[in-house]
């Protein structure tokens, strides 16, 4: 049975005055993205089926006589469309955004393993008490690490969650026409009015031609003109958010179809790509030494310059590394590059980064009878930025001794391109004091024994295992015995105590190249520079609307009523109201006796422009 009771006069305002409210929150819509539906309304749409009281204070359920609220939860279901809903927002989207960057940051202050093992090691010397926690949370390899991954991940359900609906919403507006013209244009932040003898008709035709002009979407609605502008704001907002989608699958496909490798060559060697010539090589998923396209080249001179005056003394100017390259098996079509810091070389697809530098010393080894046994360049490992470098040499074959028995040797070795004076050795050892061969020297400890290269233990290159051998002794001025040492600059040699010499022939220098291969970059940087693109349009972009309306009163004069509204407190908007009202004077031009109550303001001696005073423009703050 129906409700007998007659909708009382309040009931009448207030569903009136709720109605009015739609109409404004319809024409304030300027965003494409989805409404979400708020706990409060939901409890209260719930409130009042189930019988409580609503926003007239009637009580919903008196009809049926129940007068409590069942209250209901939302279930498994509901709880999952909330998390859905609250992974999805914008909110959650910037906070994923934050906390990835925010991740990144150990990776670029811890040692990485992808990036330098020998690094890495050091940093567990250095803090033995940190390094077996630090590995336990894969901080040596932040960016393939569960935590880093999950983050990754979660960014990317966000964005594509929250970009879809305001897709599909953002294709509704546009093909949907502007708003209808609010019941009252007077309530908006921006109202302009003013009366007129010209015919309704024309006025609304003025209207369509002017908005047109100045490129809003206008559309006609029985007595008035609605018209909206500023979509770029929102393609701007979708193609920030897209792009940020499509820069995550670049990287993501980046680390999936990549990889790289790392390599040292010595002045007039050569590099094939070829994987047993990588000192490191890291492959990926899809990027493996199958993958490897056939290329070479041979490092054909390297050539720095270091500042040599000034508060900068030392630093590095220039670094330069000149190959000849053959991009494929065949010899036959040599090309020269220069490879320098930041400018790689392309290859067979790869790019060829100039990462680190050195010096080589060459040593000729002979042995007691006088056979050369060792003839070549070492790489010397840097230790500090003046290059003072530590290497070994390893002499595993051929060295016979004076007695005819044959042994191993070794020496350790101190590299300075421009050493220091000997009396400052006693405090800090051989070292040098600048990056460039101004006075190279070769500081050299011999000893001999078992290299231990048959043990099967991975061993440093740039270390000697001196476990199994024992150091040459040589008797000093004093008739004591002590360890050999010598410096030696290139020309210059020495006499090992079995027989053998121990010549520096010269000096090259090495270039440590990073042989990379990332397929994704190119979309990656496309993808970051659109994003730049939306961000400019969805900052700077704004979204209006502008309505005008033509009633002709029942004297025969027609009222003009012009209002508009921004997304965002804009003066521009206002401006464009004023322009577009002005513009209709030359149609609709106001009648004197609507400006009587304005000329009353006017000072005495001063005159007015009709068309302005009779123009009422009111923007609300």
């Amino acid at each position: 049975m129906s409700d007998p009771r007659p909708e009382t006069a309040e009931q009448g305002d207030a569903l009136s005055e709720r109605e009015e409210q739609r109409e404004l929150a319809a024409a304030g819509r300027l965003s494409s993205a989805p409404l979400d539906e708020t706990a409060e309304a939901l409890n209260a749409d719930a409130h009042t089926r189930a019988g409580g009281t609503d926003a007239d204070g009637a009580q919903a359920g008196a009809g049926d006589g129940t007068g409590a609220a069942a209250v209901v939860g939302i279930g498994f279901v509901g709880w999952l469309r909330w998390g859905w809903r609250q992974l999805t927002s914008m909110r959650i989207a910037l906070v994923l955004l934050f906390l990835l960057s925010l991740a990144a940051v150990p990776g670029s202050l811890i040692p990485q393993t992808s990036a330098s093992p020998a690094n890495v090691q050091t940093w567990h010397k250095a803090h033995p008490g940190w390094a077996p926690l630090f590995d336990k949370l894969d901080m040596f390899s932040v960016y393939s690490s569960f935590w880093f991954s999950a983050i990754y991940l979660l960014l990317f359900i966000s964005l594509v969650g929250c970009i879809i609906p305001r897709t599909w919403q953002f294709v509704g507006v546009l093909r949907a026409k502007p708003p209808t013209a609010p019941r009252h244009l007077s309530r908006l932040p921006v109202y302009a009015t003013w009366r007129s003898s010209a015919d309704p008709d024309a006025v609304l035709a003025e209207s369509r031609r002017l908005l047109g002009r100045r490129r809003f979407r206008v559309a006609a609605q029985g007595s008035a003109v609605s018209s909206e502008k500023g979509y770029l704001r929102e393609v701007g907002n979708l193609l920030f958010h897209i792009s940020l989608v499509a820069m995550l699958i670049a990287f993501a496909f980046t680390k999936l179809a990549g990889g790289m490798g790392t390599v040292i060559v010595v002045e007039g060697d050569t590099f094939s790509n070829n994987v047993t010539q990588y000192d490191d090589f890291e492959p990926s998923a899809f990027y493996t030494a199958d993958s490897l396209k056939p290329f070479h080249f041979r490092l054909d001179s390297f050539k720095a310059t270091w500042q040599t005056s000034g508060s900068q003394v030392g630093t590095a100017r220039t670094f330069a590394a000149n190959v000849t390259y053959w991009n494929g098996a065949s010899d036959k079509k040599p090309t020269k590059g220069t490879i320098e810091v930041n400018h790689p070389l392309e290859i067979g697809g790869s790019n060829v980064y100039l990462t680190a530098h050195g010096y080589a010393p060459v040593l000729q080894v002979t042995n007691a009878k006088g056979e050369v046994i060792f003839n070549g360049p070492t790489a010397c490992l840097p230790q500090d930025s003046n290059i003072t470098s530590m290497c070994a040499f390893k002499i595993s074959d051929g060295y016979v001794d004076s007695s005819g028995k044959s042994t191993q040797v070794g020496l350790t070795a101190i590299f300075a391109p421009t050493m220091a004076a000997e009396s400052t050795f006693n405090t800090q050892g051989p070292h040098s004091i600048f990056p460039d061969l101004l006075n190279p020297e070769l500081a050299l400890s011999a000893y001999y024994g078992d290299l231990g290269n048959n043990a099967g233990d991975p061993q440093s290159v740039y270390e000697l295992d001196t476990t199994h051998m024992k150091p040459y002794m040589v008797t000093n001025t004093q008739g004591k015995a002590e360890q050999l040492k010598v410096l030696l600059q290139p020309g210059q040699h020495f006499n090992l105590p079995s027989g053998g010499t121990v010549t520096m022939t010269g000096i090259k220098q090495w270039v440590n190249f990073t042989v990379s291969s990332n397929p994704g970059t190119t979309e990656a940087l496309v993808s970051a520079a659109l994003a730049i693109l939306g961000l400019i349009g969805s900052l700077f972009v704004q979204r209006r609307r502008i309505w005008v309306r033509a009633v002709a009163g029942p004297d025969g004069t027609t009222t003009v009523e012009l209002a508009g509204l921004a997304r965002s407190e804009s003066s521009r908007i206002a401006e464009e109201l004023a322009e577009v009202a002005l513009a209709l004077q030359d149609v609709a031009p106001a009648d004197r006796d609507d400006a009587s109550d304005a000329d009353d303001t006017v000072a005495d001696g001063q005159s007015e422009d009709p068309e302005l005073t009779s123009t009422s423009l009111s923007k609300e703050r």
